[in-house]
C-alpha cells in the first residue's frame, strides 16, 4: 500500500469514537484506499496511579476538573516523539477559547502531512503543557461541546474531503462556500416543477455565461444577506 497522504493523530480519552463518521461515505472510502491515515492515542493508557486517574482538581478552586499535564505530556509524546520530534503538522488543540477554524485553515493543513488533534475533556487542559508543546487552539465557533472528539472529526473531515482523489470532481472543490470568499449559491435538480415551485429558468437555458453570472449574484446576495463579516471582507479583497 503506497505512503498515505495525510495522517490524522488524535489524542483522546475515547479512541472507540474513531473513526466513528470519518469511517463512512467519502472519508471513510479514502480511509480503506489509504489515501489518508487515522492513529489514536488513549490518553487514560498514561495515566500514574492504578485507577486511570488523568485529571485533578484546579488550582485556586472552582468547579470541575482539570486534565494533568504531565499525562496529557506524556500522550502528545507517544503521539508524535519526544519533544514534536516526528511532529508531520501542528498540535491542535480544540476548544470554545481557540481561533475560530476557517476554510483557509482547513486548506493549509490539508497541504501538510498531517495534524496532531488534542481533545479536552473537563475543564480542559493545564495551561502549562499547551505552552510547552506550543499547541494551535482552534474552535469551531462559540459554543461548547463534551469534548474535543466530535469538532476532531469535523476538522479531519473537512481535511480529508480536500486530499486529491477523495472528491470525485475537484471543479466541485472550487465552488463551495469560502472557497471564493462567498457562501455558495443555491442548487436545484428535477423535477423542474415542484409544489408549484418552479427551478429558475436561467440554469436550463444551457447559456453557461449567464448561468454562471447568475450563481455568483446568488452568492453574492446570500453572503450579503447572511453573513455580513464575509461580505465586508469580499468587498474589501475586489477593491
Amino acid at each position: 500500500m503506497t505512503k498515505p497522504i495525510w495522517t490524522a493523530k488524535v489524542v483522546t480519552l475515547f479512541p472507540e469514537m474513531f473513526p466513528g463518521p470519518l469511517g463512512h461515505s467519502l472519508a471513510g472510502r479514502a480511509l480503506t484506499a489509504g489515501i489518508w491515515a487515522l492513529e489514536t492515542v488513549d490518553i487514560r493508557a498514561f495515566a500514574r496511579d492504578i485507577y486511570g486517574t488523568v485529571d485533578d482538581a484546579p488550582f485556586g478552586g472552582g468547579p470541575g476538573m482539570v486534565m494533568r499535564p504531565d499525562v496529557v505530556d506524556a500522550a502528545l509524546e507517544a503521539a508524535v516523539g519526544p519533544s514534536g520530534s516526528e511532529r508531520a503538522g501542528p498540535v491542535i488543540y480544540l476548544t470554545p477559547r481557540g481561533r475560530l477554524l476557517d476554510q483557509a485553515r482547513v486548506s493549509e493543513l490539508a497541504r501538510l502531512p498531517g495534524a496532531t488533534l488534542l481533545c479536552g475533556r473537563f475543564e480542559g487542559v493545564d495551561e502549562r503543557v499547551l505552552e510547552a508543546w506550543k499547541v494551535e487552539e482552534l474552535s469551531l465557533g462559540d459554543f461548547v461541546l463534551s469534548g474535543g472528539e466530535p469538532a476532531a472529526i469535523a476538522l479531519v473531515d473537512a481535511c480529508v474531503r480536500l486530499l486529491p482523489g477523495v472528491v470525485g470532481d475537484a471543479a466541485a472543490l472550487r465552488e463551495e462556500s469560502f472557497e471564493q470568499g462567498l457562501l455558495e449559491y443555491p442548487h436545484y435538480t428535477r423535477p423542474q416543477l415542484w409544489r408549484g415551485r418552479a427551478a429558475p429558468e436561467v440554469l436550463l437555458s444551457g447559456h453557461h455565461e449567464r448561468i454562471r453570472a447568475w450563481r455568483r449574484d446568488r452568492a453574492e446576495e446570500a453572503t450579503r444577506a447572511r453573513r455580513p463579516d464575509l461580505w465586508a471582507r469580499y468587498v474589501a479583497n475586489q477593491k
